[in-house]
């Protein structure tokens, strides 16, 4: 590693700080129509800021949903390796009670940066910005080839981002691609994510009545759809934890002596995931450990139940129709719309017929298992290590990043997922962060592989 490029990013830590705020202060969020001039902004930012740090062409790309920022320095030439980073700018929503008044104002507090996408994901991309401003300012140069594309709508399942890839592919080709919207195992355990599960996700909804009725008048006559749909969510899995939609296991590819091996040697333990998550007992499938159920296991989870009243004080009725939000996090090889249509061949047989119910199918991502043997993935081993004083562990991630099977199957070029945020970031959660050390470390690691790729990753 050059030491002026470390040098340079080590006495601009306060600056880059600053810059992520500004940043940070927009919130764009997705999923909310009212916030569209918000994801604009963030997007116009995102393209100033490429250009402000040296990059020669920098654009915003409009999709039927939100935009897509590219930008790109080729300065290295076609003999050179170009690589292409990922990342999104869209955040989610900020509900839920936060030690601060505003959530999109970043407070500094014990060490970490806190504001609604500080670590998922605009903290972690922006590591990769800085880092290219690092060893463009300090060397007048860029090892190889760069390439950026920031999404806005990553956290509404990448509804565009495919189309976009299929259209831009020659704009977007590059020998690696590299994404940061993961964690490692600890601030001194760096961990190297291999794979991602996929995602199937559905409404479940049982209606009965044409209209709500009078408890007192009907009840005990009339099937409740709120009653019904609770005991159609009961028997999705068994007592222990396993998931009894008939098929639902059958493209699961077992796990490997070796993977198992590997993944034993995460430094997790049962004690520390009570730590983070707040629970007094863990809970799953018994034959499999708890960092073997987090990533190689496939799940079935209810993600929002309603019906009826739920506003204050009381309202006793009989509810016309209950929705559930349910989605599958699926391992490798399994199918997102095969799923779909099980749980919904499911459903509809275990639905008593006092009531009706439907399955629509909002969204899925494919799941994604990355090769530990490219030059890419030594060199990130290699820039962890410098860093870190310690070589990172591999192990397999519990959450899903479609584009990566994207990538994989359109580009053929090795993905490596550097992750840089920490398990108790509060992703998607109220007071979400990022801890300085790691967002500088962060870039310290990348300028080691950036720098340091070129001479193993020959064309």
């Amino acid at each position: 590693m050059t030491r002026s490029a470390s040098e340079h990013a080590k006495n601009r830590e306060t600056e880059f700080v600053e810059q992520l705020k500004d940043l940070l202060r927009i919130p764009s969020i997705s999923t909310l129509t009212t916030h569209k001039s918000y994801i604009e902004r963030a997007a116009e930012w995102l393209r100033d800021h490429c250009l402000a740090i040296g990059m020669t062409r920098a654009e915003i790309y409009p999709t039927p949903g939100h935009p897509i920022v590219y930008a790109e320095w080729l300065g290295a030439g076609k003999a050179a390796p170009t690589l292409l980073v990922y990342g999104h700018y869209d955040v989610q929503p900020v509900d839920g009670v936060w030690n601060q008044e505003d959530p999109f104002e970043p407070v500094e507090r014990g060490g970490n940066l806190y504001a609604r996408g500080a670590t998922d994901d605009k903290g972690q991309l922006f590591v990769h910005l800085k880092a290219f401003d690092a060893i463009m300012k300090a060397t007048g140069s860029f090892p190889m080839n760069f390439k950026v594309m920031f999404e806005g709508e990553e956290e509404i399942a990448s509804v565009h981002l495919n189309a976009f890839i299929e259209k831009h592919l020659d704009m977007l080709t590059a020998d690696v691609v590299v994404i940061s919207d993961n964690h490692i195992q600890g601030i001194d355990d760096p961990s190297i994510i291999y794979g991602l599960r996929g995602l199937t996700y559905m409404e479940i909804e049982v209606t009965g009545p044409d209209h709500d009725l009078h408890s007192g008048a009907y009840g005990g006559a009339v099937h409740n759809p709120a009653l019904a749909l609770v005991q159609i969510l009961h028997r999705m899995h068994d007592e222990q934890g396993h998931i009894l939609v008939p098929g639902f296991y059958d493209e699961v590819v077992p796990l490997t002596d070796e993977e198992r091996k590997a993944l034993s040697a995460v430094p997790f333990t049962e004690a520390m995931l009570k730590a983070q998550t707040g629970a007094d007992k863990l809970w799953g499938e018994p034959e499999f450990t708890a960092r073997e159920r987090i990533g190689a296991r496939p799940t079935l989870e209810i993600n929002g139940i309603w019906g009826g009243w739920t506003g204050e004080g009381q309202k006793t009725i009989i509810p016309a129709k209950a929705t559930a939000k349910v989605s599958c996090r699926l391992v490798a090889n399994q199918n997102p719309k095969r799923i779909y249509e099980l749980v919904k061949a499911y459903v509809a047989r275990i639905t008593p017929d006092t009531v009706r119910s439907e399955v629509r199918l909002l969204s899925t991502g494919d799941s994604a298992l990355v090769p530990l043997d490219s030059e890419a993935m030594q060199v990130a081993v290699e820039a962890y290590e410098a860093v870190f004083g310690k070589k990172p562990t591999f192990m397999r991630e519990g959450g899903s990043i479609p584009v990566v099977a994207t990538y994989n199957r359109l580009m053929k070029a090795p993905v490596v997922m550097m992750g840089f945020g920490l398990p108790d970031d509060n992703l998607h959660a109220p007071n979400e962060k990022i801890t300085l050390k790691m967002f500088h470390r962060g870039i310290q690691t990348m300028i080691h592989f950036y720098q340091n790729l070129p001479k193993h990753f020959g064309k």
